[in-house]
Order: structure tokens, then sequence, then C-alpha cells
């Protein structure tokens, strides 16, 4: 669609902005976000920016960059600006930034009491000294930095800002936000102890970054732009307030040329769609562009073009700032100057793209599958190969696996036949979508479906539920099975490796058919988690919901362990306790009778009987593959089939993410050439010294 076919109320949005020196071309500002590449994978996360660059944002910012070895943060894998030697990758990227327009920014950070040093071996350097605080409890103590070691702080950060210039970078981003930046910790009574010029009151606790902006601005001569992130709000008696942030942006109103405001923790900046809104942390960003007449750029999700615009018409920010959104959709900015709403793919709040920087991996997003893999696979978000030599393909199954595959093959231009069993597409998505606070999860279905339905060479069937001999009889050159999975309904998943002594007369329960609507509708329930992600908790609202008592029992020391990777664990643990659920951590059932489930400590095996009226298990889930076994039993390589393949849950189970990426592998290796045993992406690896 031409540019002059978009709604003139969104022209806002495209108008440029002044950032000191700089000029952005738009308001669309794609905040620092982790991805789990760093320092590790630098060609990986320069081609993903570049990506970015392409679909039109006006800003583009690294991750986190830590500016000297004294202070890092391993095992969580960010950029490095140590030395001169980390220039070329970071140049590399700040290229490709610019690729299209863009500013290029780096956050430049410095992680004081957040930084165990457990690579560099490095004392831990901290505004007052005390236990790292990291997500892990790390037995290392910072000691307190005397003012020899503040002025070799700020030497460093001149040595940052200078190899920053020589990499390329228009703005420099001095990280104070989610309680990881030592600007941060400065300026909050909560980090900051210290009795002399540098602690007690708001101007002295302000003293370093004055001083460090002072010097960035030297150090550059004032050729780059100086952005500021704080959080905007700091939980606890001490902490720095909202009414702090306030006070002391009026007091500072013109020392960075931009401001950027997030959330207190990362937890609450990037919470979960289950948990948090669009646009949720507006009542902490509001009045603030009053109080200076510098930009202000925030964040909060948000994905809806008209959220954007009224954020900007009153005068709440300057810039759409976008970690999230910019890795769901990197075409975001074009779609919506293009006018193309329908082609976003909206960003779901799973926080997935966040598990890759927790667990040390390269990160992945639910909803754009090629994230990540623009450099390593050559997979583009919007561009497709070309067609391949065959041209029929039958895809049996249409949830996330199977919509994507089908997506991604229609878009080459094969010619697709998608069969659903039921009268539903989406699959797991369509119906999980219908749990409390699961809303969201519904955009992958439809973003699939809406793209695939104007076109002509995808034929779409619902309540086709097909035989093996109908699948050899469809004709298909090639065929994938990705008919999904189901959840176990007994205890075997990690604790238990077999089942265990079950009363018939006892109701036993699955996700699946609470899903369909069956299930305990009042009376005491057990709901035994072996997951660990976020289904057993979500179980346990909606038994909640619907009126029961629910006794929540899991063989781990805490509520949805695995959802400290996508930052909601604490949340979803202080949601159940508030809603009544009781929780029986570090328990396993041991035996189920008629009336009560005994249970076992997991630490001494002591013993003990919780009565209840019912049992849902979340374990663990069975591929559905038999219609892929029966038809591989079939001689359907004389039907003219090539290739039978089973893809997603139906292969192995497993988050959501992984079900669109095995469908989006299946499309693009459509017709590739056998690579035999060589890696199926690229990686770089280190070059030796002497």
């Amino acid at each position: 669609m031409p540019k002059d076919a978009r709604p003139t109320q969104y022209d806002i949005l495209f108008e440029p902005v002044q950032i000191g020196p700089k000029v952005a071309k738009n308001r669309f500002y794609q905040v620092p976000h982790c991805n789990g590449g760093g320092y590790r994978d630098p060609s990986a996360v320069a081609e993903m920016r570049r990506t970015k660059a392409e679909g039109g944002w006006g800003v583009i910012f690294t991750e986190q960059t830590e500016i000297h070895h004294s202070s890092e943060i391993t095992p969580f894998i960010e950029q490095h600006l140590w030395d001169d030697r980390d220039i070329p990758a970071l140049a590399k990227m700040a290229d490709a930034m610019k690729s299209h327009g863009a500013l290029a920014g780096i956050q430049l950070a410095y992680s004081g009491i957040n930084g165990p040093n457990l690579y560099t071996r490095e004392v831990p350097l901290a505004v007052s000294g005390g236990p790292i605080l990291t997500f892990t409890p790390d037995p290392v103590q910072a000691r307190t930095m005397d003012k020899q070691d503040i002025r070799d702080l700020r030497r460093w950060f001149r040595n940052a800002f200078r190899r920053s210039q020589q990499a390329g970078f228009d703005l420099i981003c001095l990280y104070g936000a989610h309680g990881f930046g030592i600007l941060q910790h400065f300026l909050s009574r909560a980090y900051n102890h210290r009795t002399d010029e540098y602690g007690g009151s708001l101007e002295n606790r302000a003293r370093f970054i004055r001083e460090i902006v002072q010097d960035a601005r030297d150090e550059t001569e004032g050729e780059l732009a100086i952005t500021l992130r704080l959080s905007l709000h700091e939980a606890g008696k001490m902490g720095f307030s909202n009414a702090e942030v306030r006070d002391f942006i009026e007091m500072h109103g013109d020392l960075p040329d931009l401001w950027d405001l997030a959330h207190g923790t990362w937890e609450q900046c990037s919470g979960t769609s289950r948990f948090t809104a669009e646009g949720h942390q507006e009542s902490l960003v509001q009045g603030i562009k009053a109080l200076t007449s510098k930009p202000v750029v925030g964040v909060g999700r948000f994905t809806s073009a008209d959220a954007m615009v009224r954020q900007v018409k009153s005068g709440i920010l300057d810039f759409i700032g976008a970690a999230r959104p910019s890795i769901a959709d990197p075409f975001l900015p074009k779609k919506i100057e293009e006018g193309r709403f329908d082609d976003i793919r909206e960003c779901i709040g799973c926080n997935i793209c966040v598990t890759g920087d927790m667990t040390g991996a390269i990160s992945r997003c639910t909803q754009n599958t090629a994230f990540m893999e623009e450099w390593r696979k050559g997979w583009h978000p919007e561009r497709a190969r070309a067609k391949g030599q065959s041209d029929t393909v039958l895809i049996v199954g249409a949830g996330p696996a199977g919509l994507e595959a089908a997506l991604q093959l229609g878009k080459r231009g094969y010619r697709v036949t998608l069969a659903e069993a039921t009268d539903t597409l989406g699959g797991r998505v369509a119906r999980e979508r219908m749990l409390p606070g699961l809303s969201a999860w519904g955009r992958v279905a439809d973003y699939r479906t809406g793209q695939i339905a104007p076109m002509p060479n995808v034929e779409v069937y619902r309540d086709s539920r097909l035989s093996p001999q109908d699948v050899l009889d469809m004709g298909a050159q090639h065929v994938a099975i990705a008919t999904g999975a189901h959840w176990r309904r007994d205890v075997v998943a990690r604790h238990h490796l077999f089942g265990i002594t079950t009363d018939t007369a006892m109701p036993i329960w699955t996700p699946d058919d609470l899903m369909a609507g069956q299930g305990p509708t009042s009376g005491r329930v057990v709901v035994y988690d072996d997951d660990h992600f976020y289904m057993g908790s979500v179980i346990a609202e909606l038994l909640i919901a619907r009126g029961c008592t629910v006794d929540f029992v899991t063989p781990d020391v805490k509520v949805a362990s695995w959802t400290e990777n996508t930052l909601e664990q604490a949340t979803i643990q202080r949601r159940l306790m508030q809603i009544g659920v009781r929780l029986h951590l570090s328990h396993a059932p041991e035996t189920i009778g008629a009336q009560a489930v005994t249970l076992a400590c997991t630490w001494t095996g002591a013993e003990t009987a919780l009565p209840t009226e019912a049992v849902v298990m979340v374990t663990s889930r069975l591929p559905q593959d038999a219609l892929f076994h029966a038809t591989r039993a079939l001689d359907w390589q004389a039907s003219g089939i090539q290739t039978l393949k089973l893809i997603g849950d139906a292969a192995a189970p497993g988050p959501i993410a992984w079900a669109t990426y095995a469908g989006r592998r299946y499309g693009e290796e459509m017709d590739a050439d056998p690579i035999g045993d060589a890696l199926p992406f690229r990686r770089e690896i280190a070059a030796l010294l002497p």
C-alpha cells in the first residue's frame, strides 16, 4: 500500500525528532534489549538489528554493553566493550543499524553491585559494598568504591565513550534502570549509603551522573547524543521512588539529550501479558515531559498504532519505545507507515524472548520465527525464499506448527492443503487463549490465519480428520504431520519416571479436560505440577474461579520455577497465595487413593495424607503421532509422496515458540539440498591469540 494510503492520524508517528546533535527520522525507538547473542554471536546480533533498520525504526539500540572487565554478569551473555578489540564487532552492528537511515545507539553499563565477576575474577566494586544482587545468590560481595575508584570509573566510562564514537554510534545510553546500572545505585538510597559528597541528599547522589554526562560530552566533543535510562519507580522504603525521579528530572531537566524511562525492575518493566496490559507504565511517566525540554521515550509493549498516537498527542511521550514488539515484528513501523495494520505480528507478551538471555541461549520469539536466525540461517521475517522444484504439500493439523508451515510454504509459492480435524484453527493456542490471562496467546493463530486467508495457493479444510489412506489419496508430494500433543493423565514427568498406585475411584483430570469445559466445578482439588511452566498455575486460577478449593503440589521448591526465565515466577506465586491456593512445595504424590493423595517430601520422604475430591495432573505431554506412524507403515512412497515428516508438538512437545519454529523450519527447508552431518546454522568461533 502506498504511503499516501495511510490514515493521516498516524502521520505524527513519522515526524522527525531532534535528540541533541542528532535527528531521528521518526518516533519509533527500539530501546536496548538483550537477545542471548551478545559478544558470542556478533554477526547474528548485527543482522538482527539490520532487519529492524530495514523495518523502519528511527532509533535502534544495542543491548547492555559492559564497559569494563571489573564489572560483568556471567552467566548472562551481553555485549562487551572492555578494550579496543571489541570495537570491530560493535562497528559492524552500528553499520547495520544505520543501513536504512536509523540512528545507532549503544547502551553502556557498569553493573556495580549486580556484577559478580565470575568470569574475570575481579573484586566487584559498588557504590556501597555488600552481597552481589543478581538473579542467583552468588556467594560474592562487592567492596565500597573509594574516591580513586570513582575517578577510575569515570576514566573507564570515558574510554567507552571514545570506543563508542570510534565504532560509529550516534547515541550513547547511560544505563541506570531496572536496578542493574551503577547510575541507579548512586541515585537510590537503597543502594547508596555513602556519607561523602556522593551520598546523602539527592543533589549529592546525582553528582556522579552529572560528572559522567559532562565527561561524555567532553570525550565525544558534543558530536554524540547522550541519553539517560532511569527506572520510573523503585519499590521499597528507601528506593528511588517515582516522586524522587520527578524531583531529579526537575533539577536536571536539560542534563541528557533524551530521557529514557522504564518501570522499576526488569520484571515490572517487561511484565507478561498475563499480568500486564499494554501501556501499563503510563501513570508513572505521565507529566514528566512538563519537567524537561528534552524528549522522553517510554515503553509499554505497544502494538496498537492508535495507542502510540495517543501517547504522543496527549503529551506523555515523544518516542514510542519498544523492545518486545520490535522483536515480534521488526517491520512494525513500516507496516504502520504503509497502513498495513492487518499484517502486523503483534507481540503476545509471553517473554519467551527473555528466556534466551536468562538461560545463556540464543533468544527466540513465538511470533517472529526468524528472530535471531536472520544471519544464522538466512531467514527473514517478511521475505520468503524462492520456491523449489516441488509443487504440492499436505499439512495435517492447523496448530501453531501447521499454521506456520502453511504460511511459509504459501509465501514461497507452493500449493498447500491444510487439513484440520476440528472446526477451529489454532490447535493448542485456540484452547489456551480461553484460560485466565492467556487471551493474547490467540494472536499466534489470528495472525497466521489472517495471512493465509487471501492466499489462492493455500486451501484450508476444517472438520477434516484424515485416515492414513486419506493422506496417501491426497496426492501431495510432501506431507507434514502436525497433530499436536495431549497432557498425560498420570504423574510421569521429571520427578516420577513411572506411574504410581492410583485408585480408580479418584477422578483424574488433565488441562485438556478443563480447557474442554470438563472437570471440577466445586470441592477440594489437588493440582499436581511437575511441568514448572505456566500451565499449572493457570489451571489453579481457573479452578478457583470455578469455586473450587485448590491445593497446589509441586516437587520443586517454588511454584512454576521455569517462569523465572520469563520474569513472572514471583508474580505467579504471589497471585496463587493471594487467591487462596494452598501450596505444598517440595512434595509429590506417592499414591493416589479414593479420597486422598499421599504426599511424600522430596527431601526426607516423610509422608502425609492430603484429602481431596479430584486431582488435576499437569505433568508432561504425549505426542499425538499415531497418524504419522500408521501412514509410515503403508507404502507411502508408492503413492507419490517424496517426504513424510512429523513436526511440532507431534514430534516433541514444547512451548508454543518451539512449535512455530518447527513450522518455519519445515517451510524453509522444503526442497533444500541435503546437508548431511553439517551444522544447520552458521556460527562464529573466536580467533586464537598467540
